[in-house]
Formats: structure tokens, C-alpha cells, sequence
């Protein structure tokens, strides 16, 4: 086939290819949506049997209480099966198209929560979530045709391992020195956010390398050394994530948590994919104009539905309502 015609079907087979991953990320969103409910409902009740001290992080003791919560439980197996198929939809598609759609999960929340709670949304909630979902539309159906997956270099594993580990040493040293002293509830939100952004972008690069493997191209190398210290760096920031999420519950209501974690994770994953995997290279200058206004878009519409939700005050009867137990 001449290369011409080789280019365009390439093309034309990327959008089917990241339909699948598309429809994989969406499903995930709204499976962390619920999941992210019956964890927060977990993690009040074990805070509220502590007299609120989760604020300055979970003790090991707390920890330990969450497991013996029913609704933390399910509310973290579905976590588990959302990053599972989130992790399958970056397979079929370039990490800035499927990353953004983290989003959905937001627009759930606040529609459970205003089932569960018997608040209806008003007129600003559905204007921000309209906003919000055009915003991500947009920007996953331009990514969707110019975002591609290129091959990995060991400059760029690199240059992505030594940003997490700078981002590590940032956030551990600040919730040292901010443990003394009570830390703002939306520090958590943000350091999990952040970290969250680096474990899609190293889910990526393994799965990736992985694929490489797959079609016999394996040989190794540098790539292959810097590839086994992205699932050490994945595991440690997936880790302190997590802890980081579960002490966000605790001060913060689930639109909030969710909001922060839909806004914050898809900007530092979808910058590292641009910036430093070059996964837009090929778009051209309109297509990155119209990246950043659409992106723009939906971020002010997780902030003003974040902002004015009048169900952020209210607890979630959504999962179990067993008595407190230590």
C-alpha cells in the first residue's frame, strides 16, 4: 500500500480504535463515581467514631476500622474494577483522549447526590454540568483524531520518573510539616489529584512497553531498566494517593474529592502526555487552541458545580447504615 493511502487508513482505524477506549473510560467514571460515594460514607463514620481527628491524615488504627466498614469495602472493590477498566481503556487510546473523561464522574456525583440527599439540582448545576460534559465532548473528539501513542524513549521515562520523584519528595515533606499544624482539607485533594496523574501517565508507559513486547519487538535496554522503576514509582504514588484520598474523605464531601481529583489528575496526566510523551505532535496549531478552550471549559464547569452544590453540607445516606464500631 503506498504510504500515502497507509497514513490515511491510520487515520481513519484511530477513532474506532478509540471509541473502545473511549466507552471504557466512561464506564469507569461512573463506577468511580458510586464507588467514591460508599467510600466517603466509610470514611466520615470512622471519622466521626475518632472525634474528627482524620484531618491530619488516617493512624493505622483508622485504617484498621476501615475495614471493618461494609460501605468502605464496596466502595473500594468498585474503585478497583474503575481503575481496571481504566487502565484497559488506555490500551485502545492515546492517554489525552481517554484521561479527560474523568470528568463524567463528577457530573454522577452530583446527580446521586442530589437523588439521595432530596436536593434537586438548580438552574447553575445544570448550566456547569452542560458546560462541563461539552467541554470534555469536545476535547476528547479532537484528541480522539490527533492524539497518537508513539514509541517511548528512555529520555522520556526518564525526564517522567525524576518529575515523580520531585513531586514524592515535595508532598511528603509538606504533610510532615503540615501534620503539626493541621493542613487545609484541599491539600489532600490535591496532592492525591497530582499523584494520581503520574500513576495514569506510568500505567501508560507500561502498558505500552508491554505492547511492544507483544508484537515481538523486545530487546532489552535502557527502556526496559527505566520501564521496571515506572512500576516502583506507579506503586508509590499509587500508595501515597490513596492514603491521601481517604484523608480527603474525611474533610472533604465527595464533590469536592471527586471534583478536585477529575480536574487536577487529567491536567497533570494529559500535560506529561503532550509535553513530555509528544502525544499531540502531529495536531496542528487550531487543534491546540481549541485543546486548551475546550479544556478551559471543563474545568469551569467542575469548579462552579463544585462551588454551588448546597448537597456538600449533607451526608450521604447512600450506603450502609450499620452502627459505629471503633
Amino acid at each position: 500500500m503506498p504510504p500515502e493511502l497507509t497514513f490515511i487508513s491510520s487515520q481513519l482505524d484511530l477513532p474506532t480504535t478509540s471509541g473502545i477506549g473511549i466507552l471504557l473510560a466512561v464506564i469507569a467514571a461512573v463506577i468511580l463515581a458510586i464507588g467514591t460515594q460508599f467510600q466517603h460514607h466509610g470514611v466520615t463514620r470512622v471519622n466521626a467514631a475518632s472525634a474528627g481527628q482524620t484531618h491530619t491524615g488516617l493512624s493505622l488504627r483508622q485504617l484498621r476500622a476501615l475495614l471493618g466498614r461494609p460501605s468502605w469495602v464496596i466502595g473500594t472493590l468498585l474503585l478497583g474494577v474503575a481503575m481496571v477498566l481504566q487502565l484497559t481503556s488506555l490500551s485502545f487510546a492515546p492517554l489525552i483522549v481517554v484521561q479527560p473523561l474523568g470528568a463524567v464522574a463528577l457530573v454522577v456525583t452530583a446527580i446521586v447526590n442530589s437523588r439521595v440527599t432530596k436536593v434537586p439540582l438548580d438552574r447553575v448545576d445544570i448550566r456547569s454540568i452542560v458546560i462541563a460534559v461539552l467541554g470534555v465532548g469536545c476535547f476528547v473528539a479532537i484528541a480522539a483524531f490527533f492524539g497518537q501513542s508513539h514509541p517511548i524513549t528512555a529520555t522520556q521515562l526518564a525526564t517522567v520518573l525524576v518529575l515523580l520523584a520531585i513531586v514524592l519528595a515535595a508532598f511528603i515533606t509538606l504533610f510532615i510539616m503540615m501534620r503539626q499544624r493541621k493542613p487545609r482539607p484541599i491539600f489532600y485533594v490535591i496532592a492525591a489529584g497530582v499523584l494520581f496523574g503520574f500513576v495514569v501517565t506510568l500505567a501508560k508507559v507500561v502498558i505500552d512497553r508491554v505492547k511492544t513486547i507483544a508484537v515481538g519487538d523486545f530487546q532489552v535496554d535502557a527502556t526496559d531498566i527505566l520501564t521496571l522503576m515506572c512500576l516502583v514509582g506507579l506503586a508509590a504514588a499509587g500508595l501515597l494517593g490513596t492514603y491521601f484520598v481517604q484523608t480527603a474523605h474525611s474533610s472533604n464531601p465527595p464533590d469536592i474529592v471527586v471534583a478536585g481529583l477529575t480536574v487536577i489528575d487529567p491536567l497533570v496526566a494529559v500535560s506529561i502526555g503532550i509535553v513530555v510523551l509528544g502525544e499531540a505532535a502531529g495536531a496542528p496549531v487550531w487543534a491546540i487552541i481549541a485543546f486548551a478552550v475546550a479544556a478551559a471549559a471543563a474545568i469551569y464547569g467542575v469548579i462552579s458545580l463544585s462551588r454551588n452544590n448546597p448537597r456538600l453540607s449533607i451526608e450521604s445516606p447512600l450506603a450502609d447504615a450499620a452502627p459505629l464500631r471503633p
